[in-house]
């Protein structure tokens, strides 16, 4: 029976879990991570998903530590794999199985290596991402590629309904290719590093919304970063809006062009009106926290249209 060493978190890693064991591979040992007290845990969790399994679990701050790494090498591990793990594995760990060492990354490599690529994917109005099953080095997301699958990201997609998708790519990605892998003879492809880049993490004050942007890009940013993620934002009238939905809508009719994005209300609808003379309707979005709509609008302020900044 080949056996396998799991480094995990999120959805993914629990998907790509399951996937291990309804392949008839020995789970070992799991490292995942512990939930943090400051953060929105929406996702599933791979520690209590492990548990069910009557897996080992540990959850060290740091897994390049001579401790860890005791614990791998103990297991005898022919496969390592990392499914969302957020941490770069160092070398010795990569090479405590023989058969290898595989990462799962959410994006079609190469592009889009390193952190949150679903998020960045939507800012850049991506058609399409995917899942990637690559071959680990000491450098993030970029070792030969083992195999991938492309999802369609639809106009109104939001980084939700992408990463829903780019779960179900991981999970197939992983089960077709496990075969291969377990018997040693998977085909693997170098990547062109030049077709892709590298992007960073993600802060919540990150989500500032540009007055000058076009409507594309305001309405990409604001899916990219709605819930369960912290939500795009700009000042009004010297409160916080935040905006959590929008739809791309024809221009009203009679209302001049801004020359920055601003708010309006009218005919019962909350517009956002963009400087290139396009427009967003907009379903969801609050002003210091409280809902905000057209009525609310109208409630709160004298002007037909407020400019944001």
């Amino acid at each position: 029976m080949t056996r396998a060493v799991v480094f995990a978190y999120h959805d993914v890693g629990v998907r790509c879990l399951k996937t291990l064991l309804s392949h008839g591979i020995d789970v070992a040992l799991v490292v995942t991570h512990r939930d943090r007290a400051d953060e929105n845990i929406w996702f599933a969790s791979v520690a209590d998903t492990a548990a069910d399994y009557g897996i080992e679990v540990i959850t060290p701050d740091d897994p390049d530590t001579p401790e860890v790494l005791d614990r791998v090498r103990a297991a005898h591990p022919d496969l390592l794999f990392s499914f969302y793990y957020r941490h770069l594995l160092g070398t010795a760990l990569l090479d405590s199985a023989p058969l290898g060492a595989f990462n799962m990354h959410g994006s079609l490599l190469p592009a889009y290596r390193g952190r949150v690529p679903v998020n960045w994917a939507l800012i850049h109005g991506e058609t399409e991402t995917g899942a990637t099953l690559h071959a680990m080095t000491s450098k993030p997301d970029n070792g030969a590629i083992v195999d991938q699958m492309a999802v369609p990201i639809l106009c109104d997609d939001d980084a939700a309904d992408v990463f829903a998708k780019i779960t179900v790519a991981a999970e197939i990605v992983l089960s077709r290719s496990l075969p291969a892998l377990a018997a040693g003879r998977a085909t693997l492809t170098a990547q062109d590093l030049s077709r892709g880049g590298y992007f960073g993490g993600r802060r919540p004050e990150d989500g500032h919304l540009d007055p000058d942007w076009d409507a594309a890009r305001l309405h990409n940013f604001i899916r990219a970063l709605t819930r369960p993620f912290p939500g795009a934002f700009a000042s009004l009238a010297g409160r916080q809006l935040r905006i959590w939905r929008s739809f791309r809508a024809p221009f009203p009719v009679g209302v001049p062009r801004p020359a920055r994005a601003s708010l309006m209300a009218a005919g019962g609808t909350l517009w956002l009106l963009a400087a290139d003379g396009q427009a967003l309707r907009l379903t969801d979005a609050e002003l210091d926290g409280q809902p905000l709509d057209a009525a609310a609008f109208h409630t709160l302020f004298d002007q037909q249209t407020l400019e944001l900044a």
